[in-house]
């Protein structure tokens, strides 16, 4: 029988589509240096490791020119101009969600993909930024009239265009994730930072304001998109049909819903808090709370942002995959019982040292929440199972019964306070929570159950060693 190759069919239909298809594959050959990553796996341990250092390296400094832009900014403007960016920002949290569209990590985890998907999902991303910008400008008089703020329209009407602008450098930024360039990730994100700033405090030196506010935003986006583009190289084509493209797109659709869901229900507390008990009980709650889990999120993100993409180059690789994981996520559970049980024992002291005298009360739910800050980095390092799997089924199934769980979590301690609300919080994340993700993430792929609860359970004395001491 004489097989004959794709390429041997196209020439037989026709010239012009021969001319095609030999432009798509010179097209597809041109852009593959920017898809590959078999190199990453001959040191991957090393680029892992020294991408963590990175990453860490740069969270710091951000942090630190972030401090610095809070110091000098807060000088020279009013609370007011805070809080009429504040107003505007608070409603376009929510859609920041939808930014990303769950498409980075479709492309960060596919162990092949194309220029075409790529460019694909570049478009997606550029429409569903573009349909955002233009909802929250339609929006600005009701944004307005809500707050009895007519300022707001102009601010609105700015501010939305971050949305497209951020989304036109999502898929170059999930190229630099994939093939782990976290060197140039940082620099991107330190020099748009800093070069935002520095244009914000320029105006606000200038008198303009809250303006100096908004300019810093857009500032840091569009500075952000031409660095992007600038070192990425990589351009897209226009849209074209690609069957694999719709699996990426379902994989980003349930990473969203899932996010989203989420998002909805965890910030419920502060909510129903300030509902039923006031501003001077939510301030007790968030205080409390802030404290341990702003820690935790700048602890995990460096992780989260080197490790997924390393475990998706390892997919092919089971007990490659298998012990690259469990080396971090034991590190993950010791570090975390240790800090754990360090802040309970320490619960009171470290909030008046941190809060002053005046936030005595806040002292329980900080140790409540330190339940929190046991559980969530354990629960959180087992979901990047799904990312790096390719799993966005058992990402939904799992954040829509942990925000199920969380939500009736608050509904049951809110009779008893804030103080309640978090004591009832942190034993669902322990009793329900956590077994729960451990059963789903075990269930499939290299990484077993036994795993995870013996990488987990093995520091279990280390909490209570710190605690009693």
């Amino acid at each position: 029988m004489n097989i004959q190759s794709p390429h041997s069919l196209a020439r037989a239909s026709a010239p012009s589509g021969s001319a095609a298809c030999l432009l798509h594959i010179k097209e597809e050959e041109r852009n593959r240096e920017h898809f590959k990553t078999d190199h990453l796996l001959a040191n991957l341990k090393g680029r892992t490791i020294s991408s963590g250092l990175v990453t860490t390296a740069s969270q710091g400094a951000q942090f630190f020119l972030n401090l610095a832009y809070i110091m000098v900014v807060a000088r020279l403007l009013v609370p007011q101009d805070f809080g009429l960016v504040a107003m505007v920002t608070t409603m376009m949290g929510f859609l920041r969600i939808f930014q990303d569209a769950g498409l980075s990590t479709a492309t960060v985890q596919r162990q092949e993909i194309t220029h075409v998907q790529v460019s694909n999902l570049f478009w997606v991303n550029v429409v569903v930024g573009g349909a955002i910008t233009v909802l929250i400008a339609a929006s600005a008089p009701a944004i307005a009239w809500f707050f009895r703020e007519p300022r707001l329209v102009r601010i609105t009407l700015v501010l939305s265009l971050t949305f497209v602008l951020a989304s036109s450098a999502v898929q170059h930024i999930a190229l630099l994730n994939r093939q782990m360039r976290f060197k140039v990730i940082a620099v991107i994100d330190i020099v748009s930072m800093f070069v935002g700033y520095l244009i914000g405090i320029g105006m606000a030196v200038s008198g303009y304001g809250y303006w100096a506010l908004v300019g810093t935003s857009v500032t840091q986006v569009t500075i952000k998109l031409i660095l992007t583009w600038s070192v990425s190289r990589w351009r897209p084509r226009l849209p074209s049909r690609d069957s694999q493209t719709w699996h990426l797109l379902r994989f980003g659709a349930n990473i969203t819903a899932g996010t989203l869901m989420y998002s909805l229900a965890r910030g419920a507390d502060s909510l129903l808090v300030g509902r039923f008990f006031g501003p001077a009980a939510v301030g007790l709650y968030s205080r409390g709370s802030i404290l341990l889990i702003r820690p935790m999120e700048r602890f995990l993100t460096p992780i989260n942002a080197v490790l997924v993409p390393a475990l998706s180059r390892l997919q092919g690789q089971h007990e490659r995959y298998r012990r690259s994981f469990l080396q971090v996520f034991e590190a993950i559970a010791l570090v975390s019982f240790l800090f754990a049980g360090l802040f309970l024992a320490l619960s009171y002291p470290i909030t008046l040292a941190v809060l002053g005298p005046k936030w005595n009360a806040a002292a329980v739910i900080f140790a409540a929440f330190t339940v929190v800050a046991l559980s969530s980095p354990l629960t959180t390092a087992s979901t990047w199972l799904f990312a790096s799997q390719g799993r966005g089924k058992d990402w939904v199934l799992t954040s829509s019964t942990v925000a199920a769980v969380t939500l009736c979590s608050f509904l049951v301690g809110l009779p008893f306070g804030p103080a309640g609300v978090a004591i009832s919080y942190s034993a669902s994340c322990v009793l329900i929570e956590l077994p729960f993700i451990y059963y789903i993430a075990g269930r499939q792929g290299p990484v077993s159950r036994k795993d995870l609860w013996t990488g987990c359970l093995r520091h279990l004395p280390a909490w209570g060693v710190v605690c009693g001491t």
